[in-house]
């Protein structure tokens, strides 16, 4: 019998924080970091399939989910704002010590979590989740750069039409064999998320806030390096956001990094759940011990 998910509110400086919680606190922790436009809701089929052997931790974003969202002129939307408050969530969870799994919008965030201390990180998971250059697919990035450079109405206009259905739909759908096997309930979840009034505006103060992702990979690398932390990058190759010369670069600075491409593309938990989980339990099973504990 699979492990109940509990679905939590706390209060995190000030602000309403969602999340989904599963498993034994003593046993490891695992965080699962989601990416965008989605919130944890992308976990929750992966959640049970990894709680009876850890402690699972799926937060929402500020903006993101069922977590509070506040107008832009009210909170800062920026990747550190969204991991401080990420960092409070797992303080107050009293979770010092934990692996990381980041996808897309998660890898900026769990990098941050990394680079703070990278001793409390045990293993980290990234599932399309860039840290170098080689990650990104440029016809895509295009417009993001252009905007956060100088905030320019045409660039402004096409990344608003990524919030549409019709571009939701292509980031869960691209890159697949059969299109037919993701549930249209993902992107239907995520449209109406992102589309709340004034949540457009936050979208858009993250793609301004981009570059600051790109400008830590310095940092991150030596990070990396330095910690020789287990690394599993799990990749659907067929990605047209994060190509995956994106995974095949984390061996630059981890060369036993453990790299695997699937025939998939970015949400990679609608297409090929089993693959990433089974991939999961044996590189979480060599790498992180059963007998870690943590209070909560």
């Amino acid at each position: 019998m699979s492990a109940q998910t509990h679905h939590r509110h706390t209060t995190v400086d000030g602000l309403d924080v969602f999340y989904r919680e599963a498993g034994d606190p003593q046993l490891p922790t695992v965080v699962l970091l989601h990416g965008a436009p989605a919130s944890s809701y992308m976990f929750r089929e992966l959640i049970p399939l990894l709680a009876a052997e850890y402690h699972v931790i799926a937060p929402d974003y500020i903006g993101f989910g069922l977590s509070a969202a506040p107008d832009v002129t009210d909170f800062e939307y920026t990747f550190d704002h969204l991991t401080d408050v990420t960092e409070g969530l797992l303080q107050q969870l009293g979770v010092d010590s934990f692996a990381l799994y980041v996808q897309d919008y998660g890898a900026p965030v769990g990098w941050r979590l990394f680079v703070r201390d990278p001793s409390r990180v045990t293993a980290i998971v990234s599932q399309n989740g860039n840290a170098y250059e080689q990650g990104f697919v440029d016809d895509f990035w295009a417009p993001l750069w252009r905007y956060a450079a100088d905030h320019n109405s045409a660039d402004e206009a096409i990344l608003l039409d990524a919030l549409s259905v019709e571009k939701i739909r292509w980031q869960y759908t691209h890159g697949l064999t059969d299109p037919s096997v993701v549930s249209p309930d993902s992107w239907l979840h995520d449209f109406t998320q992102v589309n709340r009034p004034g949540n457009p505006a936050v979208q858009l103060a993250l793609f301004a806030d981009y570059p600051t992702n790109r400008a830590l990979y310095p940092t991150l690398h030596d990070a990396l390096r330095n910690a020789g932390v287990p690394l599993l990058a799990i990749w659907g190759e067929n990605d047209e956001i994060f190509g995956p010369d994106g995974a095949r670069a984390f061996s630059a600075d981890l060369p036993d990094a453990d790299i695997v491409l699937l025939d998939g593309g970015h949400f990679l938990l609608e297409s090929h759940l089993e693959a990433v989980a089974s991939n999961m339990v044996r590189f979480l099973g060599a790498h992180v011990s059963t007998s870690a504990s943590v209070s909560a």
